[in-house]
């Protein structure tokens, strides 16, 4: 029995024995409500918020608590590829669409003219040659460190608009922000033969010490960063640099599943609770209907759908035109006029696309129905201690523990769910120390949407690594912790109060999500 019978074989017995562990909460008050808010009774609504309500009660686990992404949460022994595994509720009728999808996301597209038609389109400039390299077994990227290899990490390019008309598409969600003129809305580290790349991420780290209350000091890294070997002349005095890890890609289509309004009813731009956060809702126009509505994907919640997410990476990382993103010479400017004149993978047989609509509908049903692995530990006396700590210096405001997924689901793996992302979705201002000065769409250079940390204790297991934050400066979690600024200051220095044995406690916490 070969290795892939094996894993395959593996899969299923944990759907099965998943489906086996809940099939208990068929009768649970979250497993069977009405699930759109336009057709909740009055009953119906106090139930799910009873639900979804913050525990008070640290004794034990809350039930259910383990099973992070609800009666689809993997629960197959944790390794290197526990991120790759299909929902455990996934009909097996869908798994031959996760597999083909799972194919084209590790798929090495190659530049054209190619005999292999249809692998063809790479570039012309472009950051990876397929989703894999980003997001390595689906896991969390890392910046370079050292090496000219920043393939799981990027930067993004942006200007503030500079005039009347273009303020006007900002504030009308036609463009979250304005790319450079010359080296466009990202930067490509890597180009087709015959064509220079536009050039390459450097980054210097200085180290800032932090005492804590209990004497211990910690060094934070603040990083400087830079562009080298310009291959198009120099970047535009007004452009801005964010530098940008891969994120993980568990939990996707639950995320996508929950209510508009469950996320809106977190927001309080205007602090009118006094709190000192004020998490907005980040809005996005949905390029498939033309509507503006909730962004919810991206570091900054740019965008509203897994789909136009999955378009725009494919166009602007790898260079391929989808239905959804019709860029067959991907981010190239025309101020660029040789990789305009590349040759590209459009094939009459094939349609006016690169990655026609069966690859973006595959990679997009992939990256939807990947599995949330289950919790560990989520009973230890540590853990329990640690979660209470968590609730109480604050962290909550921002990582709202769980929802309730909508009945409507687009696909009924996702629907009555109840999940634990530890997220509110929403933007807040974390501050000058983690601002990168680029605004996109709603959200300003100081504003970030915040990251669910399901998943997050298995970032060494999974990626081999422990780095942490949107540009991965972050060694470990308390590094993470100590550079949250403006909304999150105050639970940041309450962090930094705590006593020895509460601080390794909290971390404890997070390392079982």
């Amino acid at each position: 029995m070969n290795a892939r019978t094996v894993q395959s074989l593996s899969r299923q017995l944990a759907a099965l024995l998943c489906l086996l562990a809940t099939s208990v909460a068929a009768s649970d008050d979250a497993s069977n409500l009405p699930r759109t808010r336009d057709d909740l009774s009055e009953s119906d609504r106090s139930r799910v918020e009873t639900i979804v309500r913050p525990t008070t009660d640290f004794s034990k686990a809350e039930r259910y608590e383990a099973m992070s992404g609800g009666a689809g949460t993997s629960i197959a022994p944790v390794d290197q590829d526990s991120f790759t595994l299909f929902s455990a509720n996934l009909a097996f009728s869908d798994e031959e669409a996760f597999k083909l999808g799972d194919a084209l996301f590790e798929k090495l597209w190659v530049s054209s003219p190619s005999s292999t038609q249809a692998s063809d389109g790479l570039g012309p400039l472009y950051n990876a040659r397929a989703c894999e390299s980003c997001h390595p077994r689906d896991g969390r990227g890392r910046p370079p460190e050292g090496s000219p290899d920043g393939t799981s990490m990027l930067y993004r390019l942006a200007r503030a608009p500079a005039n009347e008309r273009e303020r006007e598409m900002v504030a009308n969600y036609d463009l979250p922000n304005f790319p450079d003129p010359i080296y466009g809305a990202q930067l490509q580290d890597s180009a087709v033969p015959g064509l220079a790349a536009e050039g390459h991420m450097k980054m210097t780290y200085s180290e800032l010490p932090v005492t804590l209350a209990d004497g211990e000091l910690v060094f934070l890294r603040k990083p400087s960063y830079t562009v080298t070997d310009l291959g198009y002349g120099d970047l535009d005095p007004t452009t801005t640099l964010s530098p940008r890890v891969a994120p993980q890609m568990i939990g996707l289509g639950l995320i996508e599943a929950i209510h508009e309004a469950d996320i809106l009813a977190g927001a309080d731009p205007d602090d009118r609770d006094g709190d000192g956060i004020s998490g907005r809702a980040a809005l996005a126009r949905d390029r498939s209907t033309g509507k503006i509505t909730l962004g919810r994907f991206g570091w900054k919640a740019q965008n509203p759908t897994i789909r136009q997410q999955t378009a725009d990476a494919f166009a602007a990382d790898i260079g391929l035109s989808t239905p959804d993103a019709d860029r067959s010479h991907g981010d190239c400017t025309q101020a660029q006029a040789a990789c305009l004149a590349m040759p590209t993978g459009v094939q009459a047989r094939l349609g006016t696309v690169e990655a026609p609509d069966p690859v973006l509908g595959l990679v997009t049903f992939y990256t939807a129905n990947l599995a949330v692995p289950a919790r560990r530990q989520a009973s230890f006396p540590k853990t329990l201690r640690g979660k209470q700590v968590f609730y109480e210096i604050g962290c909550t405001a921002c990582h709202t523990p769980k929802f309730v997924t909508r009945r409507d689901a687009g696909h009924k793996a996702q629907a009555f769910q109840l999940i634990w992302p530890y997220s509110d979705f929403l933007l807040h201002d974390m501050g000058e120390g983690l601002a990168d000065g680029q605004a996109v769409g709603s959200a300003s250079g100081s504003e970030w949407r915040t990251p669910p940390l399901w998943g997050t204790g298995l970032t060494k297991t999974v990626s081999s690594h422990t780095y942490l934050l949107h540009d991965g400066r972050a060694r470990n979690f308390t590094e993470a912790i100590l550079w949250h600024g403006g909304e999150g200051q105050a639970a940041r220095d309450a962090f930094a109060r705590l006593s020895t044995r509460d601080r390794r406690d909290l971390i404890a916490f997070l390392e079982s999500l």
